[in-house]
C-alpha cells in the first residue's frame, strides 16, 4: 500500500481541527462526552483528571456510551489520573496501563535532558564521567520521572555543575521525598555485621547470599534471596541485624512505616501498600525493613473481617502475592517479637527464605558484645577481664549489656576515674534483666522456636540459656 499523500494528511488534519471547534462546553464532563460521541474521525482522545467526576452517574453513563461506540472503530479514550476507581458498569470496557518507575537507562536520559535544558539559561560544568552518571542514576531509582527531574534540577542549580557533589545531593533529595510519602523512610546505615556480637548461623546465611542478586549470580542459576524473619527476645539485636544486613551488603535500606499505611477510607490502604511495593522495586536492589511484623498482620485472621471491614486480610493477601511473585531483588528483613500470632501462610517457605531465632547471648557472645561496646567508646577491651564481666552478666540481653557499659561510664566520670572492671561489675546488679522479669514469656518463646526456627547462634553455644 502506498503512503497517503501530503494533501491527504492535510485534509485529515483540517477535519480534526474542524471537529475540535465543535466541542463546546468542554469543561462540563457530561456535555463534553456527549459531543465526543458524535465525532467520527479516527483518533485517540486524552481526558485529564476525569477521575474527579466518576461519582456522577450521568458522566459514567456518557462515558459508557462513548466506550461502546468507540469499540467498533479506530477511536479510543485515554484517561490519565494519579489514581482512579472504575465503576462496575465500565469495568468491561477498560484496560489499565500502569507506567513503571524509570530504570537506570531512562534516568541517565533524564539527567542528560535536564542538563541540556538548564544549560540554555545557566553556564554549567560537566565533570562527571560515565561511572559517576551511573551512580547518580542509581541514587535516583525509586522516584518518578517528575521527581527525578526536580531533584536533578535542584542539584544542578545549586552547584552550577554536574559533579561528584550532585550525586549526594540527589540522594538527599530522594530521602526527603520518601519521608514525605509517610510510608517509607530511607535509613542511613554505616554498621556491618561485624558490629553485631555472635549470631554466627545468621551471619553465615547472609554471607552465602551476598551478591546473589547480581547478573552473574542469575547466570549461575540463582534467584535473588527473598528475605528473613528475625524472631527473638526483646533487646537482643533484631532491629540492629536488619540494619546491618544493608550495611554488610552495601545496599540502600528503606523502612516500612506500618502505621502510616492504614487509611480510614475504604480501598486506600490497599493502594498505599501497592505504592510501597512499587517504590521498593524501583529502589532494587535494596533491603526493605519491616519492624515488628506481628503488628502489621496479626489482625488478619478470619475474626478480623468484622473489626476492620477486611482491610487486614486484604493487606495480607497483597503482601503474600507480592512476596511470592516479585522479580525485583528486594530483600525483606522483618523483625518479630511474637511470631505465634502471625498467620501460618506468611511464614511458610517460599515467602521468606528462613526464620531465625535470636536468643539471649551466651558467654562467648556476651564477651563479643562487651568488647564491641567498649571499643565503640574508645576503650581497649584487653584492659579488662572480659571473661569475668561477661560471666557476671549471664541472662542479660545485648541492649542491657550496652546499658551496663553506659552506667559504668557515668559512674567513672562522676568519680573522676578511668573506666575500670570494677565499674562494670558494680553496674551489672543495678539492672534487673528481662530474663528475670519476663522469664515465663521467654521460656514459652524458646519452646515455640525450638522446632519451628533456625537458631541465629551456634546451637551448642546456646545450651547455657536453656
Amino acid at each position: 500500500m502506498l503512503p497517503d499523500s501530503p494533501d491527504a494528511e492535510s485534509e485529515r488534519l483540517n477535519d480534526l481541527v474542524e471537529s475540535a471547534k465543535a466541542l463546546y462546553d468542554s469543561r462540563e464532563p457530561a456535555k463534553m462526552l456527549a459531543n465526543l460521541e458524535g465525532i467520527s474521525i479516527e483518533a485517540a482522545f486524552i481526558l485529564k483528571d476525569l477521575h474527579r467526576h466518576m461519582d456522577d452517574p450521568v458522566v459514567v453513563r456518557r462515558l459508557r456510551d462513548v466506550g461502546q461506540k468507540f469499540a467498533t472503530n479506530r477511536r479510543t479514550v485515554i484517561l490519565t489520573a494519579p489514581k482512579i476507581s472504575i465503576p462496575p458498569e465500565l469495568a468491561s470496557l477498560v484496560e489499565f496501563l500502569e507506567l513503571p518507575l524509570p530504570d537506570r537507562q531512562r534516568l541517565r536520559q533524564i539527567i542528560d535532558e535536564t542538563l541540556v535544558r538548564i544549560s540554555k539559561n545557566h553556564t554549567l560544568q560537566r565533570r562527571l564521567d560515565p561511572a559517576g552518571i551511573d551512580a547518580m542514576a542509581d541514587n535516583l531509582r525509586g522516584l518518578t520521572e517528575e521527581e527525578a527531574e526536580r531533584a536533578i534540577s535542584q542539584a544542578l542549580v545549586a552547584r552550577y555543575a554536574l559533579c561528584a557533589e550532585t550525586i549526594t545531593d540527589v540522594l538527599e533529595a530522594k530521602k526527603a521525598l520518601l519521608r514525605r510519602s509517610e510510608m517509607l523512610e530511607f535509613v542511613e546505615v554505616s554498621d556491618s555485621l561485624a558490629s553485631v556480637g555472635g549470631l554466627d548461623n545468621l551471619k553465615r546465611f547472609l554471607a552465602q547470599r551476598r551478591g546473589s542478586w547480581e547478573e552473574q549470580a542469575r547466570a549461575f542459576g540463582l534467584d535473588p534471596p527473598r528475605g528473613v524473619i528475625i524472631l527473638g527476645v526483646q533487646g537482643c539485636g533484631k532491629s540492629m541485624c536488619a540494619r546491618c544486613i544493608a550495611g554488610e551488603w552495601k545496599l540502600p535500606l528503606v523502612k516500612f512505616d506500618t502505621a502510616a499505611v492504614y487509611d480510614k477510607y475504604i480501598g486506600e490502604t490497599e493502594k498505599r501498600i501497592q505504592k510501597v511495593f512499587q517504590v521498593a522495586e524501583g529502589l532494587a536492589p535494596c533491603v526493605l525493613w519491616i519492624d515488628e511484623l506481628e503488628k502489621v498482620f496479626a489482625g488478619s485472621g478470619p475474626d478480623s473481617a468484622s473489626a476492620d471491614a477486611g482491610v487486614s486480610s486484604r493487606l495480607l493477601a497483597a503482601f503474600l502475592s507480592w512476596m511470592q511473585d516479585r522479580k525485583a531483588p528486594v530483600f525483606v528483613a522483618a523483625t518479630c517479637n511474637n511470631v505465634s500470632v502471625l498467620p501460618p501462610e506468611l511464614i511458610r517457605k517460599g515467602r521468606f527464605d528462613e526464620l531465625f531465632f535470636v536468643d539471649l547471648p551466651n558467654q562467648a557472645e556476651r564477651k563479643q558484645i562487651f568488647a564491641i561496646q567498649l571499643t565503640k567508646r574508645k576503650r581497649n577491651p584487653a584492659d579488662f577481664q572480659i571473661d569475668r564481666v561477661a560471666a557476671a552478666a549471664r541472662g542479660y540481653s545485648g541492649a542491657e549489656i550496652e546499658s551496663v557499659v553506659q552506667t559504668a561510664l557515668y559512674a567513672a566520670y562522676s568519680q573522676k576515674q578511668l573506666l575500670g572492671e570494677k565499674h562494670l561489675l558494680d553496674a551489672i546488679p543495678g539492672t534487673v534483666p528481662l530474663s528475670t522479669t519476663r522469664a515465663e514469656e521467654i521460656g514459652a518463646l524458646r519452646e515455640w522456636a525450638a522446632k519451628r526456627s533456625v537458631p541465629a547462634s551456634i546451637p551448642d553455644a546456646r545450651a547455657e540459656n536453656a
